[in-house]
């Protein structure tokens, strides 16, 4: 067995993998946990655990899961980098830039749709990462998450409220949360949709298959007819692709 570990900003996916797939996903808190912590809720995953992967994009607390680790089970991780991406090609000037998630999505992504191929992860910001057909990584599009212009919005202005992320009723709102939920989850779908179509003429490509992932995917991606699937453990999938292919 394999464990994953997909370090982000505010949250730490932790999955567990056999050769064929994630059997189990687990959330912990990126920052506020000790090693001993961390240790313990690895430990739990059971003594079977032969390797790791991690990709991260808090590179402070990289070093702490991967001592966590050595303590658990003995060793350390092999970690996702632009330098040693295998699985899918990388054709971008500054790679060194890429936060790792977003390659272990790629890498995802071209096993699973082939090329061209798009994901769409739906984080704290939402994310389009972009496999082209020649099965490049060849960049994406970044923009503010769901949750961050629902906040944002709540924090500015002194009469509206934060809001939780739901299916609205109807597109016309009938009280202010309403009206908020109706911008935020149909704002949204038409920004995913526009940019899924300009993405379509930049490759050339009349059928370009894309996935979501991601916090919102469930709700937001469900109603967007240019998303074909949504995979919440994708970017874990990407990391156990990338740890058979390092062990081949």
């Amino acid at each position: 067995m394999k464990i994953l570990l997909d370090i982000g900003n505010t949250h730490t996916h932790v999955g567990l993998a056999d050769d064929e797939m994630v059997v189990s996903q687990t959330t912990i808190a990126t920052h506020g946990s000790t090693v001993p912590e961390i240790e313990e809720h690895l430990r739990g995953f059971g003594n079977q655990i032969k390797c790791a992967a991690i990709c991260s994009v808090v590179p402070d607390r990289t070093s702490v899961m991967q001592v966590a680790l050595q303590q658990a089970f003995g060793f350390h991780a092999e970690e996702l980098t632009h330098m040693n991406l295998t699985g899918v090609g990388l054709d971008y000037p500054e790679p060194a830039s890429i936060g790792p998630d977003r390659l272990a999505n790629a890498i995802a992504a071209y096993h699973r749709l082939g090329a061209p191929s798009v994901v769409v992860d739906f984080g704290t910001a939402v994310t389009f990462d972009v496999v082209d057909s020649r099965g490049c990584y060849v960049g994406g599009i970044i923009a503010p998450g769901v949750s961050a212009m629902t906040d944002y919005l709540h924090e500015k202005t002194a009469l509206l409220p934060r809001i939780e992320i739901e299916e609205p009723q109807s597109v016309i709102g009938k009280s202010t949360r309403e009206a908020m939920l109706a911008g935020a989850v149909h704002g949204y779908r038409g920004l995913i949709s526009e940019l899924v179509r300009r993405l379509q003429t930049e490759l050339g490509s009349t059928c370009l298959p894309v996935i979501a992932t991601g916090g919102y995917a469930g709700k937001i991606a469900a109603k967007i007819p240019e998303i074909a699937s949504v995979d919440p453990r994708l970017t874990l999938e990407g990391l156990r692709l990338f740890l058979e292919s390092r062990s081949a």
